[in-house]
């Protein structure tokens, strides 16, 4: 089992997203307030804050949301999902993982800063397959029979 950390929201695509603390999941859309809200199969972005101090360890100070992940996570090896898994949050709350990794359009001011970034090897995307709030402290638990 895994915890939410952070939620995290930004007003454009393409910057850091900042810690909300509670954010609705809204069904095939995303995170309410997010700029990445509507997206067919990256609704949702997670990493956890076991791959974000892989990047503090090389000497940068980064912080959550830094990554543009919506949820950072602790516990759950999230990268080695397989397509398809679906993960519940909280009570209400079912996501299903439709892509592991991405490719960055150009490197990001991390990788320029350490020559390395996690979130295209280990980010996740999801799809909202049920709605409701997400917040800091909630159970992350993977279901093997949903």
């Amino acid at each position: 089992m895994g915890k939410i950390l952070s939620v995290n929201i930004s007003e454009k695509k393409g910057e850091k997203k900042h810690n909300v603390g509670e954010s609705r999941a809204l069904i095939d859309m995303g995170l309410a307030d997010d700029a990445h809200i509507g997206m067919e199969l990256r609704q949702i972005s997670l990493l956890a804050a076991e791959s974000i101090e892989k990047i503090r360890r090389k000497g940068l100070n980064v912080s959550y949301g830094d990554f543009a992940e919506n949820l950072t996570t602790e516990g759950i090896e999230l990268y080695t999902l397989p397509l398809g898994t679906k993960i519940k949050i909280g009570k209400d709350v079912l996501l299903q993982v439709t892509q592991i990794g991405k490719v960055c359009a150009k490197p990001c001011a991390i990788f320029y800063a350490v020559g390395d970034c996690v979130m295209p090897k280990e980010g996740i995307f999801a799809r909202v397959l049920s709605e409701g709030n997400i917040k800091i402290g909630d159970d992350i638990t993977i279901c093997h029979d949903i």
